[in-house]
């Protein structure tokens, strides 16, 4: 009995492994996409209502979907108490996003290096910027859309099988 309940045990724990690292696949695609949401926004933004940043970023958070908007919130929250550069801020605020989100080291280079030029150019200038950024996204997004697509299913049978193997170890 104990036997039966502990394989069970073990491959439900090594299933649920392997799945968690498929949706965390699926979570990394669908927040890159937010990104590029969010950035054409803020070109929107930026072009049509000419708000400033701290404006511009406090809309941005009450139209984004969870947890893009919390980068927004934060920014627009630390500009207003004023406490830096933009660039620290920004800086700040992107290394607690990806470290709470499913995002990786390439995503992170992107948004530190957007904000590097970030209000710090004409308009025209700053929507090169943006095209550049959209650009690294985009291609960022389709690796990470062919991982997805390669990885996620075998995440999810190699938790299984990995569980099924260590039960036939102990047994």
């Amino acid at each position: 009995m104990f036997k039966i309940i502990g394989a069970f045990c073990i491959i439900t724990s090594s299933s649920w492994m392997g799945w968690s690292w498929s949706r965390d696949l699926e979570k990394r695609t669908v927040q890159i996409r937010q990104c590029i949401h969010a950035i054409q926004m803020l070109e929107s933004e930026m072009r049509y209502s000419q708000l400033t940043l701290q404006d511009a970023f406090d809309r941005l958070a009450n139209r984004l979907p969870q947890p893009i908007y919390i980068l927004f919130e934060n920014l627009a929250d630390h500009l207003n108490e004023s406490k830096g550069t933009l660039y620290s801020i920004w800086e700040e605020e992107v290394i607690a996003f990806i470290h709470g989100s499913a995002m990786r080291q390439d995503e992170k280079e992107i948004l530190l290096q957007f904000g590097q030029t970030l209000g710090q150019h004409d308009m025209v200038q700053q929507e090169k910027h943006i095209q550049l950024a959209l650009h690294h996204f985009e291609r960022v997004l389709h690796t990470a859309i062919d991982q997805e697509q390669k990885y996620s299913k075998m995440g999810k049978s190699l938790g299984v099988l990995a569980g099924i193997f260590f039960v036939l170890i102990l047994i």
